[in-house]
C-alpha cells in the first residue's frame, strides 16, 4: 500500500489584500483529516499560527511568506522522497491570481502590483510536488475567493501535466464563504465527500469529481449564495480513474485503472503499467490478476525494457588524429557533414550589466540534413581542462545572499579533462523535433507536436528524458552518427566556453543576453523583461563557443544520474552513470521564468526522467572525429 503526504496551507489575513474569513479554519480542518482520519503519514500545515517543521536544519517557520513557502518547496522536494505508487495531496485556500497566462497562489505578503515576484505560480508548486516521487499528485485549489469572498480573476485555465487538479469553481466564477458552515462551501463539501463509507464513498478521482459538482451548487442554492462550480482538470485523462482512498475503495473501483494498465503494457509502456497495477494491489483484498501483470511486467523488463529505457550506443576505439587529439573513427564525408565556418560576436558584462568587451570569434560546424528544408547545425568544441563546480567561498556567499542551500551540491570543485567533440548549435527547436518524430521508432512513442508553446523555431518543451533518449537514438540511426544527450561535464564545459565567471557574458545576465525571469537579480543589473515564455533559438548573443541559449530559455537535459555532489565523479568528461539507489537525471542552464541564479554556468537540478514539464528541452551532441569531416 502506497504511503500518503499532504500539504494544507490556509491564509486570513494578507498585506496587501483584504481578509478572508475561514481560508484558516479550511486548511485547518482539511490538515485534521488528512492527520486523523485518513492516517497520512505526513501533514504539513502552513497558517499564521502553525508551529514550525523541525524535521528541517535549521526548522522552517510555517507562516506562509512568500520566502518561506519558496524555501519549504525548495528544500522539502528537490530529491525523491517518495515512491511511485505514494500519493501526495496539495490543499490551497486563499486569494489566487491569473498573471501572464499563469495561476498564481497569493501568499501573505504576495503584492497584486507584482505577482510575478511576490507570489507562487501553481506551475512551480506541481514542479516542485512531482519532483518527490509521487506519481499520484492532487491538488486542491480553493483559490477563486473574491475580495468579498476569495478571489481568483480566471484562476484554472492553465492545464498542469502529470497532476489531477480540482478547482473550487470555473474561471469566472467566485468560491464562496459560508457564515452558518464557519467553512468555504467547496472545502465543507470536499470534507463531507472524503468521508462517505461503502457504495457511495468518493475513492476515486471521478466519483469525487461528480460529488463536488453536484452537492457544492446545492450548497450554495440552500444558504442563498451565488452560483459556484467545481471542475476537474487531469493530466494526462487517464488520472480521472486513479484511486484516491485506498481504505474505503473496492474491487469495481479497480475496473477502469485495470482497463488503463492493461493498454498501457500492451502499446510497451511498462513503468507506467506497472504503477497502476501496484495501484491495484494497494486496494484491500489480493487481487491475482494484478499479481500476474507485476511478475509479467517484470520478466519482460529484465529481458527487453533496460534497453528501451536507457539505449546504449556503442562507442569506437578511439584513434589519434594529424593533431594528436584522441578522436573516434571518423564517419564518411557527405554533403551534409561538409565543415564550414561561421563568424558571432561574443559579448561580456560587469556586474551592473554593462558591456565592457566585445570580441569577434568564428566556430567551426557541420549541417545534417533533417529532410523537407529542416537542418541541425553542430559546432565543434575543442578538447581542453577546466574546473567544474563552484569554489566552496562562492557557494557560501550565494547560500548567503540567496537563501538557498541547493547551490551546496555544485561542490567540490574539481578539475576535468573534455575531450573534443560537436554540441548542437542552438536547442533542438520544434521544426527539428518534429522531423526527428517522423523516423521510425527504436523503443518508444514520439508526439510530434509536445510543446505548449507553439513555433517552428523556438526549442522544443514538455519532453522527458526518455523521450530526450529517443530523439537521439532515431537521430543517430537517421545519420550513422553517434548522438546523444551531453554528459553534465560536456555541457558545463561548453557552457562556460573558457570562462570562469558565474555566466558565460561575465558577471551577471541582463534581459538583452537571455531569456529568463529577468524581472529579478542577480548581481547590480537592472531588472529587465519577464518574457514569460520561450523565445526563438539564437536571439541571443552567443558564447564564446559560438553556442546560443546556453543561460535560460528551456533546462537542458544530461546523460548522467543526479548525483548530490561531485564526491567520486568522472574526471573525464563522461557522464556519470553509476547509482543503483537513483533514476533521476541532471538538468543544466536554467530555463524562461527560473531567476538568473539558478541559469549559472555550474547550476545543477535532478528530474524525474519521466517529467515532461514545459520547461524541459534539450541540446545534442555529436560523437565524431574532430575535423575529420574535411
Amino acid at each position: 500500500m502506497g504511503r500518503n503526504w499532504a500539504i494544507a496551507v490556509g491564509i486570513n489575513t494578507y498585506d496587501n489584500l483584504l481578509p478572508l474569513k475561514y481560508a484558516q479554519r479550511d486548511a485547518e480542518a482539511m490538515a485534521a483529516w488528512f492527520k486523523d482520519e485518513a492516517k497520512f503519514e505526513q501533514v504539513f500545515l502552513f497558517t499564521e499560527d502553525s508551529p514550525p517543521i523541525r524535521q528541517a536544519n535549521p526548522p522552517i517557520p510555517t507562516q506562509p511568506t512568500y520566502a518561506r513557502f519558496q524555501r519549504f518547496l525548495d528544500v522539502q522536494f528537490e530529491r525523491p522522497l517518495l515512491k511511485s505508487e505514494d500519493n501526495l495531496w496539495f490543499f490551497f485556500a486563499g486569494h489566487g491570481r491569473r498573471y501572464a497566462d499563469q495561476d498564481y497562489l497569493m501568499l501573505l505578503d504576495s503584492n497584486p502590483q507584482s505577482i510575478d515576484r511576490t507570489a507562487i505560480s501553481v506551475g512551480y508548486v506541481t514542479q516542485r510536488l512531482r519532483r518527490s516521487g509521487a506519481d499520484n499528485v492532487v491538488l486542491f485549489i480553493d483559490a477563486c475567493r473574491d475580495e468579498k469572498s476569495r478571489s481568483g480573476l480566471g484562476i484554472g485555465q492553465q492545464k498542469h501535466q502529470g497532476v489531477i487538479t480540482f478547482y473550487s469553481c470555473a474561471a469566472n466564477q467566485q468560491s464562496w464563504e459560508i457564515d452558518q458552515l464557519k467553512h468555504g462551501s467547496f472545502t465543507y463539501t470536499l470534507l463531507e465527500g472524503l468521508r462517505l463509507q461503502g457504495e457511495a464513498n468518493c475513492a476515486t478521482v471521478e466519483r469525487l469529481d461528480q460529488h463536488l459538482s453536484y452537492h457544492v451548487p446545492q450548497l450554495n442554492a440552500r444558504y442563498r449564495q451565488g452560483e459556484q462550480n467545481p471542475y476537474l482538470k487531469a493530466e494526462p485523462p487517464r488520472k480521472m480513474y486513479y484511486i484516491l482512498l485506498d481504505k474505503v475503495a473496492n474491487l469495481k473501483d479497480a475496473k477502469p485503472l485495470k482497463y488503463e494498465a492493461s493498454l498501457a503494457e500492451n502499446r510497451g509502456d511498462l513503468l507506467l503499467a506497472k504503477q497502476l497495477w501496484k495501484r491495484v494491489l494497494a486496494l484491500p483484498g489480493v487481487d491475482e490478476e494484478a499479481l500476474e501483470a507485476i511478475t509479467r511486467i517484470a520478466q519482460r523488463q529484465s529481458s527487453t525494457y533496460p534497453q528501451a529505457a536507457l539505449p546504449v550506443i556503442p562507442t569506437p576505439e578511439p584513434a589519434t588524429s594529424s593533431r594528436g587529439e584522441r578522436t573516434t573513427t571518423a564517419i564518411p564525408q557527405t554533403q551534409s557533414t561538409q565543415p564550414q565556418i561561421f563568424p558571432f560576436e561574443v559579448v561580456m558584462v560587469n556586474a551592473r550589466g554593462e558591456e565592457v568587451e566585445r570580441n569577434k570569434g568564428e566556430a567551426e560546424y557541420f549541417t545534417e540534413d533533417l529532410g523537407n528544408g529542416v537542418t541541425l547545425d553542430m559546432v565543434y568544441i575543442p578538447g581542453d581542462t577546466f574546473m567544474m563546480g563552484t569554489e566552496d567561498e562562492e557557494i557560501e556567499r550565494l547560500v548567503k545572499k540567496f537563501n538557498w542551500e541547493w547551490y551546496r551540491n555544485e561542490k567540490p570543485q574539481h578539475q576535468v579533462s573534455v575531450q573534443p567533440f560537436y554540441m548542437g548549435k542552438y536547442q533542438i527547436t520544434q521544426a527539428q523535433w518534429k522531423a526527428v518524430a517522423a523516423l521510425p521508432k527504436i523503443n518508444r512513442d514520439l508526439k510530434p507536436e509536445p510543446s505548449r508553446f507553439k513555433g517552428d523555431n523556438l526549442p522544443v518543451e514538455q519532453v522527458s528524458w526518455h523521450d530526450a533518449v529517443e530523439f537521439c537514438s532515431r537521430l543517430s540511426k537517421h545519420t550513422g552518427k553517434q548522438y546523444r544527450l551531453p554528459s553534465e561535464a560536456e555541457w558545463e564545459y561548453a557552457c562556460r566556453g573558457g570562462t570562469t565567471t558565474p555566466f558565460n557574458f561575465g558577471e551577471t545576465i541582463t534581459g538583452k543576453l537571455a531569456n529568463y525571469g529577468a524581472s529579478s537579480t542577480f548581481a547590480d543589473e537592472p531588472k529587465g523583461e519577464y518574457q514569460v515564455k520561450t523565445t526563438p533559438v539564437g536571439e541571443f548573443p552567443p558564447n564564446s563557443f559560438g553556442l546560443y541559449d546556453m543561460h535560460g530559455n528551456v533546462w537542458e537535459l544530461c546523460e548522467d544520474i543526479w548525483h548530490e555532489s561531485y564526491e567520486g565523479a568522472p574526471k573525464d568528461g563522461s557522464a556519470w552513470l553509476d547509482s543503483s539507489n537513483n533514476s533521476y537525471r541532471v538538468l543544466r542552464g536554467g530555463s524562461w521564468y527560473r531567476n538568473p541564479g539558478n541559469c549559472r554556468s555550474a547550476l545543477r537540478l535532478s528530474n524525474n526522467p519521466d517529467d515532461d514539464d514545459l520547461s524541459l528541452g534539450l541540446r545534442v551532441v555529436c560523437v565524431v572525429a574532430p575535423r575529420a569531416l574535411k
